[in-house]
C-alpha cells in the first residue's frame, strides 16, 4: 500500500520545508508500528527544487484478520479464504487512512513547532497513490476532490492487461495536483475520503468516529457537495450515527453563515436538562412516580436556561418557564393545605392545544419545540395525526427524542411524530403545507432585524393555514416578585413586548402575509397590567400565490 506526497520549490522557499511539516527528516527512512503491520516514511527525492515523501503500508493479513475478528470488507465468518486471499495489503483504504492520522498526526493538526509560519502557506502539492478502490468509479472520484480545489486525475485499472475485454476494475491510478492547497487540507482530505471511496472499513465504528471525521472535516465537509454520501460510507452507513454527524455539520454550517461560533447556535438547553430528562424518561419506564415528579418539577423550575442565538434565537425551547419566574405560580403551598396552582407553562400548553383544536388542524408544526414538551402533548390527542417539531439545538432534540421515548415508541405512533433540525432564520422546504404551526415563546429570542426572515421562512413561505404564536406580555413582569425591576423574563430575551407592541408588530405581519388576526390571554388576566402571556392566532385568508406577489 503505497501514497507519496510531491512539492516544489525555490530558493527562497525550498521544496525540503515538506519535512519539516511532516516532521520526518528527509536524509532518514523512518519505520512506525501500526496494529496491522509497518508504516515506513522515506523521500525518493529531496533538494531545494523538488520533494517527495512516500509512505508505504506493509500488512499483516494474519494480524488484520485475527485482530479485525472477521469484521470489515473480505471478513464475513463464511468466506475465510476471503480474509486472507484479498486485496488489503495493496490497496489504498482505511488501512492506510489510519496510517496517515497515525505518522503524520501533527502535519494533519497544521503544527509545526521549528517552522510555525510553514503550516498556513500553501504549495505546490501533488499526491499519487497508485492502486486506490473506488467503489462509483472515476467519475465519484472527481466528485469528491474536484470541490476541494484539486486537479484530478483518475485511470481505471485494467482487470487483467492480456485480457483488455473483460473491461476496467474498480481500482483507479490517482493522482491529485493543486497550487492553492496547504499541506494539512491534503492530509485530512485522504484521510477521510479514501475509506469513502473504498466504501468500508477494517475495524468496528463506533460513536468517536463521528468527532474524528468532525475534525478532520473542519473548513471542508460542511460545504461539500457530496456532504451526505461522505458522512454515509464514513461512518459505514450507521444511520444513527450518521444522522448525529449531519445534524452537527449543520449547526457548524450555520455558524459560519451567521458568522458565529457553534456553541452560540446550539445553547437551546442547559446542561441540567439533559439530566432531568432523562429521569423522567427513565420514571416513565420504571412507575416510578416520586422520581417523575421529582424529574417534573426540576423541568419547571430550571433557571437561567439559555435558549439560542443568532441564527438559532428563533428555536427556542419552550422551556416551562423560560426563567423559572413563571414557574412561581406553581409553588403553592404544601399538599394536603392548599392545592398548587397550574404552572403558567401548563396554561400555555392547554390555551395552544384548545386553539389548535378549534382551528381543526391535523398536521401541525412546532417550531422551535426544544425539549418536545409540547410535542409530548400533542401525540395524546389522536386529532393530531402528523406531529413535527423543528429546532436548532441538537442536545434540545436529543432530550426531545429521549422524553418522547421515539426508540421504544410502537409504530403507528412512531409514524405520527417526527423531529429535525433547522432554523427559522431561513426557508425550509420541509415546512411546507402544514395545517398549523406554532411559534410559543419563540420571537422574543430572535434579535430584531432577523424577525423579517422569521417571518417569511413562517408566514410568506410555509405558509400554513393557521400560526400560533404566544410571547410574554412586559406589562406583566411588575407581577413577579422574585423579578428584579427592569430585567426582562429570560437572559436571552432580545425583547419582550407590551401587549400594544405585539399587536402592532402582528397586524403588521398578518397584512403582508394575507392572514387574520386575533388576540387570546394566557394565564390570569390582570385588569391593570394584562395576561403573563399574550396569544396571537394568525388564520390564513389570501391565497399563496396573491401572498408571495405581496411579499415580492
Amino acid at each position: 500500500m503505497f501514497l507519496t506526497i510531491s512539492t516544489t520549490g525555490t530558493p527562497e522557499r525550498p521544496a525540503t520545508d515538506l519535512g519539516f511539516l511532516l516532521h520526518k527528516h528527509p536524509d532518514k527512512a523512518q519505520a512506525f508500528s501500526t496494529s496491522y503491520g509497518t508504516a515506513h516514511v522515506l523521500y525518493p527525492e529531496a533538494d531545494e527544487r523538488r520533494c517527495t515523501a512516500a509512505l508505504l503500508l506493509e500488512v499483516d493479513a494474519v494480524a488484520l484478520v485475527r485482530r479485525g475478528k472477521g469484521k470489515g470488507r473480505g471478513g464475513a465468518p463464511d468466506a475465510a479464504l476471503a480474509q486472507y486471499v484479498n486485496d488489503r495489503p495493496y490497496a489504498a483504504s482505511s488501512l492506510l487512512a489510519v496510517a496517515i492520522g497515525a505518522v503524520f498526526s501533527s502535519a494533519m493538526r497544521g503544527v509545526c513547532n521549528a517552522r510555525p509560519e510553514l503550516p498556513e502557506q500553501p504549495r505546490p502539492l501533488r499526491v499519487e497513490v497508485p492502486a486506490l478502490p473506488a467503489r462509483g468509479g472515476p467519475d465519484l472520484v472527481r466528485r469528491l476532490f474536484e470541490p476541494l480545489g484539486w486537479t484530478v486525475t483518475a485511470e481505471p485499472v485494467a482487470l487483467d492487461t492480456e485480457f483488455p475485454e473483460w473491461g476496467d476494475s474498480r481500482y483507479v491510478r490517482l493522482t491529485l495536483e493543486s497550487e492553492s492547497r496547504t499541506l494539512a487540507e491534503a492530509l485530512r482530505h485522504l484521510y477521510v475520503l479514501l475509506p469513502v471511496l473504498d466504501d468500508a472499513k477494517h475495524y468496528w465504528v463506533s460513536a468517536d468516529e463521528v468527532d474524528k471525521l468532525l475534525r478532520a472535516g473542519e473548513g471542508w465537509l460542511p460545504e461539500h457537495p457530496e456532504q451526505k454520501l461522505i458522512t454515509s460510507r464514513y461512518l459505514t452507513r450507521r444511520w444513527s450515527l450518521t444522522r448525529e454527524a449531519m445534524s452537527r455539520l449543520e449547526l457548524v454550517r450555520l455558524a459560519e453563515t451567521d458568522d458565529s461560533e457553534v456553541e452560540a447556535i446550539d445553547n437551546a438547553v442547559a446542561a441540567e436538562s439533559e439530566s432531568e430528562a432523562e429521569e423522567a424518561a427513565e420514571a416513565a419506564v420504571t412507575g416510578d412516580a416520586e422520581a417523575m415528579a421529582g424529574a417534573r418539577t426540576g423541568a419547571v423550575t430550571q433557571t437561567g436556561a439559555p435558549t439560542g442565538t443568532g441564527a438559532g434565537a428563533d428555536t427556542d425551547t419552550g422551556t416551562e418557564a423560560d426563567t423559572g419566574t413563571e414557574a412561581d405560580t406553581g409553588t403553592g403551598t404544601e399538599a394536603g393545605i392548599e392545592p398548587k396552582p397550574t404552572p403558567l407553562a401548563v396554561q400555555r400548553r392547554e390555551a395552544i392545544l384548545t386553539a389548535l383544536t378549534a382551528s381543526g388542524a391535523a398536521r401541525v408544526l412546532d417550531l422551535g419545540c426544544g425539549e418536545g414538551h409540547l410535542v409530548q402533548a400533542l401525540l395524546k390527542d389522536p386529532r393530531f395525526t402528523e406531529i413535527v417539531g423543528v429546532d436548532v439545538s441538537t442536545r434540545a432534540l436529543t432530550i426531545a427524542a429521549r422524553r418522547l421515548r421515539l426508540d421504544r415508541m410502537g409504530e403507528r405512533q412512531a409514524a405520527r411524530v417526527k423531529l429535525f433540525q433547522g432554523s427559522l432564520a431561513y426557508t425550509d422546504s420541509r415546512l411546507k403545507g402544514y395545517d398549523a404551526a406554532v411559534l410559543s415563546e419563540v420571537v422574543e429570542h430572535v434579535d430584531p432585524p432577523r424577525l423579517p426572515a422569521l417571518e417569511y421562512a413562517v408566514f410568506g413561505a410555509a405558509s400554513p393555514r393557521t400560526v400560533l404564536v404566544t410571547t410574554p406580555n412586559v406589562e406583566y413582569n411588575v407581577r413577579w416578585e422574585s423579578l428584579p425591576a427592569g430585567h426582562v423574563r429570560h437572559r436571552d430575551h432580545r425583547f419582550e413586548w407590551t401587549r400594544e407592541e405585539f399587536r402592532t408588530w402582528a397586524a403588521a405581519v398578518a397584512e403582508r402575509y394575507g392572514y387574520g388576526v386575533e388576540f387570546l390571554p394566557v394565564g390570569p388576566d390582570d385588569p391593570e397590567v394584562g395576561p403573563p402571556t399574550q396569544m396571537a392566532v394568525f388564520t390564513l385568508t389570501t391565497p399563496t400565490n396573491t401572498k408571495e406577489a405581496k411579499a415580492a
